[in-house]
C-alpha cells in the first residue's frame, strides 16, 4: 500500500512540475522546415542536405525538442523561448536583439551564437549536425507566439483554457491544437501556404529583424488581449487566429530559408 501511494505522489509532482514548452509542436516545425527547403539556394541546399541528409533539415526539425531530457543538453532548454512582459515599447522590444535580456529564456542569445558558430569555427562533424538542427529548430521557435508571451505566466502555460471541451493552455493551443485543426499534413500545409502567400515573399525577405520582431510581438499582445475577452467558443477562436498563425508559419520558413542561404552562400 505504501508503496502504490509512493509511486501515485511521484507521478502526481511529475506532471504538477511538466509545463510544456515545445515551439508549434512536431507538425509546425515540419511546415516551417518544409517551406524553408523549397526556398534554400541550390548551394545552400546541396550544403544542408550533405550535414542533415537529404531532406533531413525536415526529418530533424523537432530533434532539439525531443533531446531536452538529455543531461547533454539540459542548458539547451530555454534557448526555445524569450519570454517578455505585456505593454512593454517597440524600442525594448527590439532592443532584446541586441542587448540580450537577463531573464525570460535565451532564444536570441542561443539562435546568434549558433550561426556565428555554424559560419566560424571548426566543428566535428557530429556537432556540425547538432548544430545545425538546432538552427533550424530555433529558428522556428523565434515566430512562435507563444516562444515571446508573457513572463508571469510562463509563455502562456498557465493560461488554461477548454478546446472542444477539452483542458488545455494557452500555449498549446499555438503550439499545437490551431495547426492541428486545418486537417492537414506538413507537406500538404506548407504547399498550401506557399500557394497562398507568395505574394509576400519578398517583402518578408526583405524585412528587417526588428521589424519582424514587433509584429510577432504585437501579434502576442491581440492574442492576450482577445482572450480576455473570449466568449469559450472554438469554432470563433479558429476563425479568428488560424490566418495570423498560418502567417507566422510563413514567415518562419522564408526566414530560414534566408538564414541558411547566408550561412552557406
Amino acid at each position: 500500500m505504501k508503496r502504490t501511494i509512493s509511486l501515485f505522489l511521484v507521478a502526481f509532482m511529475l506532471c504538477a512540475i511538466s509545463v510544456p514548452a515545445f515551439g508549434w509542436g512536431q507538425k509546425g516545425h515540419r511546415i516551417i522546415a518544409q517551406i524553408a527547403y523549397d526556398n534554400l539556394t541550390r548551394k545552400a541546399r546541396k550544403a544542408v542536405d550533405k550535414t542533415l541528409g537529404i531532406k533531413g533539415m525536415i526529418y530533424w526539425s523537432n530533434w532539439p525538442d525531443e533531446i531536452k531530457s538529455d543531461t547533454i543538453y539540459s542548458t539547451s532548454y530555454d534557448w526555445h523561448f524569450q519570454d517578455f512582459n505585456g505593454g512593454m515599447s517597440d524600442s525594448l522590444v527590439a532592443d532584446a536583439l541586441i542587448h540580450y535580456p537577463k531573464e525570460g529564456g535565451n532564444l536570441f542569445k542561443a539562435l546568434d551564437s549558433l550561426v556565428n558558430v555554424q559560419r566560424n569555427k571548426v566543428q566535428s562533424t557530429k556537432d556540425k549536425v547538432h548544430t545545425l538542427r538546432f538552427i533550424v529548430h530555433l529558428s522556428g521557435d523565434r515566430y512562435c507566439p507563444m516562444h515571446m508571451a508573457h513572463m508571469d505566466d510562463r509563455g502562456g502555460n498557465d493560461v488554461r483554457m477548454k478546446w472542444f471541451r477539452e483542458d488545455t493552455r494557452l500555449h498549446t493551443v499555438w503550439d499545437t491544437h490551431l495547426i492541428e485543426s486545418q486537417g492537414y499534413s506538413f507537406s500538404e500545409y506548407a504547399e498550401k501556404l506557399e500557394h497562398e502567400y507568395a505574394y509576400r515573399k519578398k517583402e518578408i525577405e526583405q524585412m528587417s529583424d526588428a521589424e519582424l520582431l514587433l509584429m510577432s510581438y504585437h501579434k502576442t499582445e491581440a492574442i492576450y488581449a482577445y482572450q480576455a475577452a473570449w466568449d469559450g467558443n472554438t469554432y470563433h477562436y479558429i476563425y479568428r487566429w488560424r490566418q495570423p498563425m498560418e502567417e507566422q508559419l510563413y514567415i518562419a520558413g522564408i526566414r530560414l530559408a534566408k538564414l541558411l542561404n547566408g550561412i552557406f552562400k
